[in-house]
């Protein structure tokens, strides 16, 4: 026997059967008894209130069963051990009924004020009943005279479906398209928000470069301006295009701050670019 195998059959106890505690004459081999909350949350993001639930109380009990073959004809029986743990076990919902919650004007006020409003509690009952067809994939050994079905040891899945081996088969393989699906699509997206962020840190670092580039050619500038002749060049440029002599005086305020080509670029009424006063005439200045 290898270590997944698949097996079908019907569902048989062994010894004695769990009885339904709501519908009369339901047998089974597996009881689960579940309690769920349900209630209104109040979200303070997104100022709405939310479903939510919660499982307050879960009983799962147990009896050994068989999985015989589904024709009277003698055939092999094959003892289903650890039910609980298969990744898939194909209970059916035979009893479910939801009480709601009987609430008073007052707490009313106060669900409001918690932020939480109960809707009410939900009883199921699920069970694997007695005759159920049902398939098994796992590992198959052979205790003295008896074959089991039991969880693979190399971690495999193990599982107990309602549904024939094709259909789980298939099942499991839309399940694993999905993933792969899943896995390209996140590995686009983070690649593209990997690429927006790296071309954004490169525009960053392109602008740092650009800044330490001006600033470079701005002190370059000045040096040029101060370095040769101990400021003196500074000081007598026009403070229009800072590069040429000044060689105008403005009158009547009698500033000397600007060279002829800047004066004469100007726009009119000229105006004096140190005190804004109006310029009447303009004496040429000399340097010996």
């Amino acid at each position: 026997c290898g270590p997944w195998v698949p097996v079908a059959g019907v569902v048989r106890s062994v010894k004695d059967t769990l009885s339904s505690q709501f519908v009369e004459n339901c047998k089974g081999v597996v009881q689960r008894l579940t309690l769920q909350e349900h209630k209104m949350v109040w979200n303070r993001t997104t100022h709405l209130w939310n479903d939510y639930e919660k499982i307050i109380h879960q009983r799962t009990s147990t009896t050994p069963f068989d999985l015989v073959p589904a024709e009277d004809d003698a055939g092999v029986t094959v003892r289903v051990m650890k039910p609980l743990d298969a990744a898939e076990l194909g209970l059916e919902t035979v009893y479910e009924k939801f009480h709601p919650s009987v609430q008073s004007f007052t707490d009313v006020i106060g669900h409001y004020i918690s932020g939480e409003r109960p809707k009410g509690i939900q009883e199921t009952e699920q069970m694997l009943k007695v005759g159920t067809a049902l398939t098994g994939v796992g590992e198959l050994v052979l205790d003295n005279a008896t074959i089991k079905l039991q969880p693979p040891k190399q971690g495999m899945p193990y599982y107990l479906s309602s549904l024939d081996f094709e259909s789980l088969l298939q099942k499991q393989e839309s399940s694993v398209r999905f993933w792969k699906i899943l896995t390209v699509v996140f590995g686009f997206a983070t690649c593209a928000v990997l690429f927006f962020l790296l071309r954004k840190q490169y525009r960053h670092h392109r602008e740092q470069q650009h800044l330490r580039q001006m600033q470079e050619e701005f002190r370059q500038a000045q040096e040029r301006l101060t370095g040769t002749e101990g400021g003196e060049v500074l000081k007598n440029a026009c403070v229009v295009c800072l590069s040429s002599t000044k060689s105008c005086v403005f009158l009547e305020c009698g500033h000397v701050c600007s060279c002829h080509d800047c004066y004469q670029a100007l726009p009119k009424p000229k105006k004096c670019p140190i005190c804004r006063q109006g310029i009447t005439r303009v004496v040429p200045l000399y340097n010996s």
